[in-house]
């Protein structure tokens, strides 16, 4: 590669402040990391006044203004008409039901027809998403076009639209970084609109990042992505100075914290507990974290008779979320599916024996964890018992995860994906 350094446009959903969960703090710290290396433009729906990242050019579609889109829009572009548009016509009244796709079609082709205006987003993923990821794409698109770079860079399904859209445009290589996937959220059987634009984006990307060798087997067993595309890049974590903080109480803690749904693995998380409370009663469990399976999780431990062993805290701050670390016992990580799972490499800077599912990216890197089974709760079960009662099977595993540490940077991160945008050079 030339010492030139390169230009990245660079298309992400989540940046610190306005975060929901990891993929926000991967997309940051990956920035912050490629900055003395590459310039990176980063495009997101979403800035906040006075927030900024050193040498990094922060874009917000929120920010822009109606005589700017004005502007931008002197010439409408033929995004819709030229790749989503399909001439068939559409029966639409209340009495019919419009299959996905043809419903998709429709959003396309109502938000296309609509003028221009500033792009307003309160919630990432609140409403109607999949219109805010058009309208995102549709400004995009003409910012993008206005701009000078080497390579396109976009985060997860929520961007692919306008980087798909710009590589056609300009010919520029294409760089998906896949942080999770719909088979990671909804299973084998998920076959949706997200599916089939990851499934494209994946197709027209000259390279595809996984975070992690994991989900690289995904894009190609279940996404039909040839190997020679894929090129795993671990994620990093930024050093920190452990919180310390006193226990409030006598008893050991064990948590989990993440969203509580399906793909995290909640579920087995309660029954595990279960099996170590007939054996192991002065524990306390902690469950942090919100989603559709929390309420009937609260009801499955009613019904257990276990409501004072279990507390549910909602979503937690970082702040609130270091506290919590700085007095558990142990942590869990029993995902069905998880891309990588930063969470489990928080707890490891907590020097938190660490109990994680196989099938997840960070059982790559972390040398010392405790690896199960998802599905099998009474192994679970057995390595939360051990690791509250055998100090040395506890140290062991923290020491072996804390020499882990030493090479799961950002630094290390954004030289791999640098060495990605080496080999995109001939393509040039």
């Amino acid at each position: 590669m030339s010492n030139t350094r390169k230009k990245v446009l660079m298309f992400g959903w989540e940046f610190p402040p306005v975060i929901s969960g990891g993929l926000g703090v991967a997309t940051l710290g990956l920035c912050k990391a490629l900055a003395p290396m590459a310039d990176v433009q980063m495009v997101i729906p979403k800035s906040v006044p006075d927030f900024s990242i050193p040498h990094i050019s922060l874009i917000g579609l929120n920010s822009f203004t109606q005589q700017e889109l004005d502007i931008l829009f002197t010439s409408e572009n033929s995004f819709y008409r030229k790749h989503y548009h399909q001439n068939q016509h559409w029966d639409i009244n209340p009495y019919t039901k419009i299959p996905e796709g043809e419903y998709i079609h429709q959003k396309f082709f109502s938000v296309f027809q609509e003028q221009v205006k500033p792009f307003e987003i309160d919630d990432l993923y609140a409403g109607d998403v999949i219109k805010k990821v058009i309208e995102f794409a549709r400004i995009a698109v003409q910012f993008g076009l206005t701009q000078e770079f080497d390579i396109i860079h976009a985060h997860d399904w929520m961007t692919f639209l306008p980087a798909m859209e710009l590589k056609r445009r300009t010919g520029k290589p294409l760089v998906l970084h896949v942080h999770s996937t719909e088979y990671d959220r909804s299973g084998p059987e998920s076959k949706n609109w997200v599916y089939d634009l990851e499934q494209q984006g994946m197709q027209e990307a000259d390279f595809i990042i996984p975070v992690s060798r994991y989900t690289g087997k995904i894009c190609h067993t279940h996404y039909g992505i040839p190997t020679h595309k894929i090129k795993p890049v671990h994620n990093g974590i930024e050093a920190i100075k452990p919180m310390v903080r006193p226990k409030p109480f006598k008893e050991k803690l064990v948590i989990f914290f993440g969203r509580i749904t399906m793909q995290k693995g909640p579920s087995f998380f309660v029954e595990a507990a279960r099996i170590v409370l007939q054996q192991y009663p002065n524990v306390r469990f902690v469950l942090a974290g919100s989603g559709d399976q929390m309420y009937g999780l609260i009801e499955k431990i009613a019904d257990y008779g276990l409501g004072d062993k279990f507390s549910f805290t909602g979503f937690l701050n970082k702040q609130k979320l270091n506290e919590l670390l700085a007095i558990a016992d142990v942590y869990c990580m029993p995902s069905v599916s998880e891309p990588f799972g930063l969470s489990a490499v928080e707890a490891v800077q907590y020097q938190l024996p660490t109990l994680i599912s196989t099938t997840s990216g960070a059982a790559e890197v972390l040398n010392g964890a405790l690896q199960f089974e998802f599905w099998d709760t009474h192994k679970f079960a057995q390595y939360i018992i051990a690791s509250l009662q055998y100090e040395g099977l506890k140290n062991s595993v923290v020491e072996s995860n804390a020499k882990s540490l030493q090479s799961i940077t950002w630094e290390h991160c954004a030289a791999e994906v640098i060495k990605v945008y080496e080999e995109l050079e001939p393509l040039n």
